[in-house]
Formats: C-alpha cells, structure tokens, sequence
C-alpha cells in the first residue's frame, strides 16, 4: 500500500541529515549492528559450544589425575562464588549492551578481584572462611531490594554470529589442550613426578600455603623475611583451597588456571571488537594475542625468540595470567570511558575495584598503563586544547594504586629489577651463540642482535602501520592508549635487567593491545586499498611459505656451533629483506603504491604474528629430523632426583604442627642441584604449609637486593651465615646445645631431614624425637629444654 498517497494524508518530513561515521570505527558498528549471519537457533543450541568446551575440559582433567569429587566442589565453588554474584554486580554498574559471554567474563574477573580483597580482611581476623561474606551478602541483596530483583534475568543480550561462540570455544579447548601437551603431562599430582615439576612451581605452592595460614605474608622459606611480591593470586588459591576442600597443589597444577584463560579470552575478544568495529577484528585479536612471538627464522632450539605466547606462561606464572585477566577489563572499561560510550558512577567504581586488584596481582601492569593514559592525556590536550578530565581522573587513580604498591604493598623494593640497558639483547646473544651467560658481546654484536630483535617486532606489529593511511583513526583515545601502553613495555624491556629475565613481562604484557592495534591497522589498511578476500589469502600464504622455507636455506642453527661467526644469525633476516624489497618494488609499480603497502603488510603479518606456532612446527620438525617421530606418552617426569618419601613427611608435618610452627631442615638446594647449589629449593615449605627457618633463598627480596648483572643468582650464599650454621649443625653435629640454641634462639619446633645428605650413623634422634618416617625423609620434634628426647614414630 502508497503510504504516500492524499488518502492516507502528507507524507512524513525526512528525518534531519546526520553526521557521516566512519565504517571503520566501532561507532559506525554501534549505529549498524552486525547481524548474526544465522537465524535464531533454539536455546539449547546456543549454548552447544559451552557445552562441547566443558565436556571436552572435564574429560582432560579426569585422564590427568583430577578427582570427579574435586571437579564438581571446584565448578560450584567458580559459578556460585565468583561468577554468578559478579556478574549481578556487573549487571548494576556496568550498564550496555553485551553478549552474555562478555557478560559473564567480566562478572568471573569481578568476582576474582572481589574475593582477593576480601580474603586479606577475612585471613587477617583469622577467619578465612569469612571470604564467603562477599557472596553471601550480593546474594541477599539482591534478593531483598526490590528494584535489584531483575537484575536475576537481566537485560536481553545482543545476538553474536554461531561462528564466533563456536571460536571462543575452539580457542578455549586449543589452550585447554595445550595446557594438557606441554603441562599436565610434565607435572604430575603424585610423588616422584610432582616433585619433577617446573622449577617455579614449588614456590609457587609454598605462597599458597603461606596465604592460607599468615596475614601479612611472609617468604615461607626464609623465616622473618617479608614477601614483597605481587601475592594477590596465591590469595585467591588460599580462598578457593579453603572453601572447597582441593589441595593447593591440585589448584596450581590443575585447575585454577583454565578458569582464568576462558574469561581472559572472551574478554580479549571484546576489546577487539571495541577497537576494531567488527566480529572479524574481535576474533583475530584473540588469534594473535595467543599466537604472537618474536618471529624466529632459525633453526634448532630458538631459546628467546619461542617465549612468550599466552600458553606458556600461563601455567608457569600464575600472577601473569591473574594480573592479565583483571587488567582486560581496566582496559574495556577505559575504552568506554574515554571515547564517551557511558558514563555513570558504576564503571568508575569498577575500574578503581580492578586498579586496586591489579595493583597487588602483577606489578608490571600499572606503569604499563600510566604510560598509556599519559600519551591519551597528552594528545588530547593539544588536540582539544582543554584538559582531558576523563583521562587525568583515571592517570590519578592509576598514579596512587602504583605509589601505594611500590612504597607500602612492596616496600620499595626491586626483585632485582635493576636499569641495565639491552640487558636482554645481551642475552639473546649468549643463547643464540652458545657460549653462556659469562661471554660479553661487543658493542657491534649488541647492536646487531638488537638490530634483528626490532626488525622482528617491526615485522609482527607491522599491520599496526596501516592506521597511517587513515591518520585520524590514530588518534582515537583507545588506540592511543594501547600503542602507549605498547611503546612502555618494549622501552621496559630495553632499559631494564633481570636475572631470571623479568623485563620481558612488561612486553609480554603488553601483547593483547598490541594485538588489537595490529589487527585494526590490517583491517582498515585492506579496506582503504581494496584488496580482495582471495588476495589477502594469497599474499598470507606467501608470507607463511617464506616464514617455513627461509630457516631451511639459509640453514642457520642455533645455537651456533664451535668457531661460528655470530654474523651467521643475521643471514636469515637479510634474506628476508633481499625477497620482500624486489617484491615490494614490483608490487608499487603494477599495483600502486597503497595496494603494495597492504599486500606486503599482509605478508609480514603471515609471518609475525602467528610467530609462536611457527617456532613451534620448526623445532618439532628439527627434533624429528635429530631423533624420529616421537612416540605418545602418559605423564612424563624428568630425572631428578627425589627423595623418596617427601611428599608424605610434608603433609604428616602439616597435620600434626601448628601454622605458626617453625621449622629447619637441610635442604636449601633444589633436589638433583646440590653441586654447585642452586638455592632455589622450596618444597619443604610448599608441602607442610609451614615457615622455615633456612631453605632456599633465591626468590627473596634480600638475595635479589644483592644481584648484579654477570651473576647467577641462584648461587649467591646465604647472607645470615651465623643463622645457616645454627641450622647446618642440628643435621651434621646434633647436641644438647644446638637443639636448644634452634629452639631458644629462633623458636625452631621441627627438623625435616633429607636423610640421603645426614649421613650413616646419624645422632639426631639422641637429641630431638623422631615422630615420622617415610622413605628418605625423617621428621623430628625439637623437645623442650630439660626434656629427654624419645623416639615416638608414626
């Protein structure tokens, strides 16, 4: 029917003429949803990839030694304790639109920040279980207050594509996976194999242990010595070991992680797709933060040029993979800030409840974005000519959280965090040649390997580069905001040393917004030269082809043999120069110059950014060329040496000694690295839950404080040696007198004896009372003054 016709009267006024937006900015994606490319399935069927993801999830987890009995204690205690009462509290105050896997990531990352702060208050009335309150209270809440009730059902959901929920499962289950391949294979649950474990985890487990019993925390192996250390995760593992029940060590090794990498890559999504404008963009910023390394173009063991990727620190650095999920939504939440996308008290609340979370989670992650909030606040304000008050609201929070962190939560102190410029180029090089950390590199080596590492970012960040075919679009506060933060971490990491190479998580941290910057930058860059889907394939191929083919002519293996030039490494690159400079020269004059610029961009993007799996294939493919097709194994173990038994003195000492017992023992080496000693020994500590009085020493802020580049930190001595004696001669030459020194003198109430290094014919039971044995390890009560030692074996 004419609606326009004198029957049915005038016809309506146009609308008012609007302002043009950019297709290439979310706003423009705001005003013009993306519509989901199916029709609207049946509930059950949208939440089939959920569905797939958890069983595939649960069925990994029970083949690697987790108890069905702990999977369902654990799963209610994720819904019910964090991410169902987050979630409701995210529903309050951070209003929009948002899918419901959005939805609930933020609500798991509320609920993790919420129930850190609340275990400190709780743990330190000497009530742990009082962390409940938090819960309980949101709860109750929201049952009682009337206009809270609908946030039970909350608002409807903006539809999301079948294919992105299904990549945010495949994602998961690739990490699940993969955490499965290179992690719960090599850490078992039980002795000798857990004891074979990545040499971080027992220190790791003992911070737990330690978060369980003592408000403030101390270092559990040293006794007295003050752990100033970003501690906020092992509080959450303390929460979550006293609500359900699960052993500390089953939630380090097992399950705490996967949790936190689900949430981290939904949320990683959304930044992208808040970035970028598009589903597209949101899941290729999930490929790349995952997959992204230096590109290594060598072959052989590529040392530095493999670390990194999301998947291989997210079991061994617990407070990486915690500080990054509680750092993804400071990030949302300021995108939203400041580009105008709400306002409200809520979301500021919000970003000050992560801030605070963040600042005791990792501590990398506050300079990185007071950097980037600077570089907003500055280019705002010659831009606009008025203050930003957004952004110097947020740069203030951010700016006390880190005073707050560096002068009271961590004492000043550096954990050996020392300015020592190209201190890891200096590295790379001593790996790459072989020759060890006591070689020094030349100044022309330093500068060539620094040379090649730059190259290598300039490669893998190279779709970034595209925003400058639209320069307005890099003035955008978001994206400000991440090549801030970007720039900070790869200064961080050229400025500072690190013994065990802690710089590099200033860069690491940095790699999700790095991410979404690059994949904006491709996407607008093909958009404005219009280059076809197929081509773009194509010239991702050819970039995937040189990244494989290259390693293999050039044949450069690292490290490099005896007598080999170090200008061998450079070989690789300068061939990858000599085949993209020609190209790019006929690409300019058959193609013009802004489609050669996108074509070669889309290349070196092919070969940077899915940099991680590369190295990957290449050292698998080397290794089968050395050595065959490995063969599928169960949980392997590696050839330390254990002592038989130290799993069940540990726990037998945890159940029968008080939290606040002190003990001394004879291990202060880790196990299998006695000669020369590596004082990175931690598992009396981790297995009894107890303070010791001497045990290794390598994580404390008091041996770091004394590191100095060119040194081994691990074999730096005690500095209490008067203390270490004491300790020494209740194992090596026990009396009457050296008992009762230990006890008076330091309050020691148990020794944990390595039995395999006291030696035949021991004395110890004449002067302290064996209570346990097991194996090679042996436990003794230091008696009373005036009290006649007994043996009294359990």
């Amino acid at each position: 029917m004419d609606t326009t016709s004198p029957a049915h009267g005038p016809a309506p006024s146009p609308p008012p003429p609007t302002r043009a937006v950019d297709p290439n900015t979310p706003e423009h994606n705001e005003r013009h949803p993306a519509r989901p490319h199916t029709p609207r399935t049946h509930a059950a069927l949208r939440w089939l990839p959920t569905t797939c993801l958890a069983a595939f999830t649960v069925t990994v987890l029970i083949h690697y030694g987790v108890s069905v009995t702990d999977l369902t204690r654990f799963t209610a205690y994720l819904l019910l304790g964090l991410t169902l009462p987050g979630t409701l509290l995210i529903r309050v105050t951070y209003r929009g639109e948002r899918t419901l896997a959005e939805e609930l990531a933020l609500g798991t990352a509320l609920g993790y920040a919420l129930e850190a702060l609340t275990y400190i208050a709780a743990r330190t009335t000497a009530t742990p279980l009082l962390v409940l309150a938090w819960p309980l209270a949101t709860y109750a809440l929201f049952l009682a207050v009337p206009r809270l009730r609908k946030h039970w059902k909350g608002r409807p959901h903006p539809p999301a594509p079948t294919w992105w929920s299904w990549s945010l499962a495949l994602t998961t289950a690739y990490l699940t996976a993969w955490s499965a391949a290179s992690h719960f294979r090599t850490h078992a649950l039980v002795w000798p194999g857990a004891g074979a474990s990545f040499p971080d985890m027992p220190f790791h487990l003992a911070l737990i242990g330690e978060l369980k019993h003592h408000m403030p925390p101390m270092v559990p192996m040293v006794s007295g010595e003050p752990l100033l250390y970003h501690w906020f995760v092992y509080a959450h593992f303390a929460a979550s070991s006293w609500i359900t029940g699960i052993e500390p060590l089953t939630l380090l090794l097992r399950l705490g992680m996967l949790p936190m990498l689900a949430a981290f890559v939904v949320l990683i999504g959304a930044t992208g797709r808040r970035v970028t404008g598009s589903w597209i963009g949101a899941l290729l910023t999930v490929a790349v933060t995952i997959a992204v390394a230096i590109p290594s173009l060598y072959l052989g063991t590529n040392g530095p040029f493999s670390w990194g990727g999301v998947p291989d620190l997210a079991w061994t650095s617990p407070t990486q993979t915690f500080g990054a999920l509680l750092f993804a939504p400071v990030v949302l939440l300021l995108i939203d800030l400041l580009e105008g996308r709400g306002r409200g008290a809520g979301r500021w609340l919000l970003l000050g409840i992560f801030l605070v979370a963040v600042m005791g989670a990792k501590a990398i992650y506050l300079p990185l974005l007071g950097a980037g909030l600077l570089a907003v606040v500055t280019v705002e304000a010659i831009r606009r000519r008025r203050p930003p008050w957004r952004a110097l609201t947020a740069l203030g929070m951010t700016a006390g959280c880190f005073l707050y962190a560096q002068f009271v939560l961590f004492g000043r102190a550096q954990q050996g965090l020392k300015i020592d410029p190209f201190s890891f180029m200096r590295t790379v090089w001593r790996e790459l040649t072989g020759l060890g950390y006591r070689a020094e590199p030349s100044p022309a080596s330093v500068l060539g390997i620094t040379t090649i590492c730059l190259l290598c970012w300039a490669v893998t960040w190279s779709g970034a580069f595209g925003l400058l075919c639209r320069p307005r679009l890099l003035l955008r506060p978001a994206v400000i905001l991440m090549l801030g933060i970007g720039a900070a971490g790869l200064g961080a990491m050229l400025l500072f040393g690190h013994p065990s190479r802690s710089q590099l998580f200033f860069l690491w941290g940095a790699y999700p917004y790095l991410a979404a910057v690059t994949v904006y930058g491709l996407l607008v860059l093909r958009r404005q030269a219009r280059i076809s889907l197929k081509a773009t394939i194509c010239w991702a191929g050819i970039g995937m082809i040189a990244a494989y083919l290259i390693p293999f002519l050039c044949g450069v293996k690292v490290p490099l043999g005896p007598g080999q030039a170090d200008t061998l490494l450079y070989r690789p690159y300068l061939a990858l120069l000599v085949v993209a400079v020609p190209v790019a020269t006929i690409l300019t004059v058959t193609r013009g110059s802004l489609r050669a610029w996108a074509l070669v961009t889309v290349m070196f993007a092919a070969i940077g950014l899915p940099a991680d799996v590369h190295a990957r294939v290449l050292s698998v493919v080397d290794r089968i060329a050395e050595n065959g097709v490995p063969t599928v194994a169960g949980t392997v173990t590696t050839s330390q040496t254990m002592p038989e038994g130290a799993l069940e003195a540990g726990r037998w000492l945890r159940a029968h000694s008080d939290p606040d017992d002190l003990i001394a023992t004879n291990a202060h080496c880790r196990w299998g690295y006695e000669n020369p000693c590596d004082s990175g020994q931690s598992w009396v500590a981790a297995l009894s839950e107890r303070h010791v009085l001497v045990e290794g020493w390598l994580y404390t802020s008091a041996n770091l404080s004394r590191w100095r580049p060119g040194q081994l930190p691990e074999r730096l001595p005690f500095w209490d040696g008067e203390r270490l004696r004491s300790n020494d001669l209740a194992f090596q030459a026990p009396s009457a007198d050296v008992m009762r020194h230990l006890r008076e003198r330091y309050g020691v109430r148990w020794l944990f004896a390595d039995e395999r290094h006291v030696g035949p014919g021991s004395e110890i039971g004449d002067f302290a009372e064996l209570r346990f044995r097991s194996g090679d390890c042996a436990v003794y009560r230091v008696p009373e003054p005036g009290t006649p030692a007994r043996d009294h074996v359990s």
